[in-house]
């Protein structure tokens, strides 16, 4: 499998992270990642998603991001609004998807806690949905 992944720069400590257990839980399951693009924030994943979902060298994408709850419902917003659009890339594409974006409603503490999970999740994710 050619694996295309989009990761957030936002809370890098956390995605940097989520980004190496990737990289790890793909090799050990040979799977070659074709490209990584690096984004901004979670907003921006789909763009980036768009992008991968589209190349005929790409054949499923796990996308990264860490959306911590702050005194406003902004991470609820962000995760609410890139979720089904980065589904319907995937079904338009007709190729996987492996959601690791953590959040909303988290703590920064949550959030690196569930890093590496998320991560290997998104990879395992990938691997189920090849099968069919």
């Amino acid at each position: 499998m050619r694996l295309g992944i989009v990761v957030s720069t936002f809370n890098q400590n956390i995605t940097s992270v989520m980004e190496k257990t990737t990289e790890g839980h793909a090799k050990a399951n040979n799977i070659t990642i074709i490209k990584k693009i690096s984004v901004p924030g979670a907003f921006e994943i789909p763009f980036a998603a768009k992008k991968l979902f589209e190349s005929r060298e790409v054949d499923a994408v796990v996308v990264l991001g860490v959306v911590i709850q702050g005194k406003t419902d902004h991470d609820v917003t962000i995760v609410n609004t890139i979720a089904p659009k980065l589904l319907d890339l995937s079904l338009e594409n007709n190729k996987p998807l492996g959601f690791g974006v953590i959040g909303p409603r988290v703590s920064r503490e949550e959030a690196v806690s569930r890093a590496e999970e998320y991560a290997r999740r998104a990879v395992e994710a990938v691997l189920e949905l090849q099968k069919i």
